[in-house]
C-alpha cells in the first residue's frame, strides 16, 4: 500500500490544479496525504482487526475523525461524523483509492477479491463502487503474482468490462475531473500498463488530469505490485507521515506477512 500513498502525496498538489504533462517534480514544499493516504491506513488497520463490515468501518471512522480537514467528499464526511453506519450506495473512486491492502494481505484472488466487495461495501454499496474496488485490488494482486502486463489487461477487461485498449494519448486531451469509479480506475490500471517504471507509472497517472491523486493512488498500488518501490521515493512520502500512520505501518509490516511463494489464484 505504500505505493498509494506515494501516488496520493505526490499527486496532492494536482487534484485542483491539473497538469497535463509528465515532467514535473516529484515532491516539493507543499505536497501532504490527503484522505486515499487515510483511507488506505484505515482498511489496512481493518484487515488486521479481522476484516468484518465492523472492523472497517470502525477504523474508517476512527481515522476519519482523527484527520478531519483530509479532504473527504461531501457524503463521506457526513458518514464518517456521524452515528449512522449504513453504507450510502456511493459508486465513487474512493473505493478502490483504498483497496490496495486487501491485495497484499491475501495469498490467492478469490479471498482478495472478496474482501475487496467487504472493504468497499461497507460505504460504497453501488455495483460500481464494488465492482471499481475489486478491479484495482485484483489489478494489484495480479501484478504481485508476476503476471504480464498483458494478462493483468486481459483478466480486468474480460472480468469487469472496462475498456483497457486506449491509450494515454487518446485519453489526456479530454479528461476531466471525475469522481467516479468508472471513470477512474480504467484510466488508472491504463497508467499502469503503459510504464516503464514506478515513478513513470506515477507521472503517467498524474499527466491524465482528473482526479490526481486518486489516479495516482491506484497507479501507484499497482506498480508498487509489478517494480517495487525506489528506496529513495518510499523515504520522501514516509517523511511526510505523521506518528499515528506510521505506527500502522509498521504493525502491518509484522502483521502481514505472506511468503510469494504461497500466493496462488483461485
Amino acid at each position: 500500500m505504500i505505493g498509494a500513498i506515494i501516488g496520493d502525496i505526490v499527486g496532492s498538489v494536482y487534484e485542483f490544479n491539473n497538469i497535463k504533462t509528465k515532467d514535473f517534480p516529484l515532491f516539493g514544499k507543499k505536497n501532504f496525504f490527503t484522505d486515499d493516504t487515510v483511507m488506505t491506513i484505515a482498511v489496512a488497520e481493518g484487515l488486521m482487526n479481522g476484516g468484518k463490515p465492523d472492523d472497517f468501518i470502525d477504523a474508517m471512522k476512527r481515522y476519519g475523525r482523527l484527520y478531519p480537514d483530509a479532504g473527504y467528499g461531501g457524503r463521506f464526511k457526513k458518514w464518517l461524523f456521524g452515528e449512522d453506519r449504513k453504507p450510502n450506495n456511493s459508486w465513487g473512486n474512493g473505493s478502490a483509492m483504498r483497496v490496495s491492502p486487501v491485495a497484499w494481505f491475501f495469498g490467492n484472488l478469490a479471498e482478495v477479491k472478496k474482501y475487496a466487495k467487504i472493504s468497499a461495501a461497507v460505504t460504497h454499496n453501488h455495483p460500481e463502487g464494488i465492482k471499481g474496488a475489486q478491479a484495482a485490488a485484483a489489478a494489484i494482486f495480479l501484478a504481485r503474482r508476476g503476471k504480464s502486463k498483458a494478462g493483468i489487461r486481459a483478466y480486468i477487461e474480460n472480468k469487469y468490462g472496462y475498456d483497457l485498449s486506449r491509450t494515454l494519448d487518446e485519453i489526456r486531451p479530454a479528461y476531466k475531473f471525475n469522481e467516479s469509479c468508472r471513470e477512474t480506475v480504467p484510466e488508472a490500471i491504463i497508467a499502469f500498463l503503459e510504464s516503464t517504471d514506478f515513478e513513470d507509472a506515477i507521472r503517467n497517472a498524474i499527466s491524465l488530469g482528473g482526479d490526481s491523486d486518486t489516479l495516482a493512488a491506484i497507479t501507484g498500488s499497482v506498480a508498487e505490485a509489478a517494480y517495487g518501490v525506489p528506496e529513495e521515493i518510499r523515504d520522501k512520502a514516509m517523511a511526510l507521515l505523521d506518528a499515528p500512520l506510521l505506527k500502522v505501518l509498521d504493525r502491518w509490516e509484522i502483521d502481514r506477512d505472506t511468503p510469494f511463494d504461497e500466493l496462488s489464484l483461485p
